[in-house]
């Protein structure tokens, strides 16, 4: 286990509640998708540009609905993370389709994609003050 993975099991066993859930499924989401430039493109390719572009600008943050989170990641993905965090899958898009948007405008505070977007963590701790 990696460094990165050691801190953010501590932070984990420290952070409870739906802060705590959404910590683990932005990490699982951020882990199989390539990071961030992975997680842009999947939801680009899903017809979300648009929305993807204003997250990540300076500007106001577009909404995503949980049915687009769904259509984006598929129903089987969903249901998947619903399973692991003991959550329906309805309840689990709702919540990605809330925190989603700030994480990855935390992650581009500059308003674009560069070599100091990707901290994960350091965004998501930052969501948590």
């Amino acid at each position: 286990m990696g460094l990165f993975d050691s801190l953010a099991g501590a932070v984990l066993s420290n952070v409870g509640g739906d802060k705590g859930a959404m910590v683990q499924v932005a990490m699982d989401l951020f882990d199989q998708n390539g990071g961030l430039p992975g997680v842009i493109e999947k939801f680009k390719a899903g017809g979300l540009a648009e929305q993807v572009a204003s997250w990540v600008s300076t500007g106001e943050n577009l909404p995503i609905s949980a049915e687009q989170i769904t259509q984006v990641l598929g129903s089987d993905a969903v249901a998947g993370i619903a399973a692991k965090l003991g959550m329906d899958a309805g309840e689990i898009s709702g919540k990605i389709a809330e925190y989603l948007p700030q994480v990855i405008n935390k992650m581009t505070p500059d308003g674009e994609v560069n070599a100091n977007s990707g901290n994960l963590m350091r965004a998501i701790l930052g969501m948590m003050k």
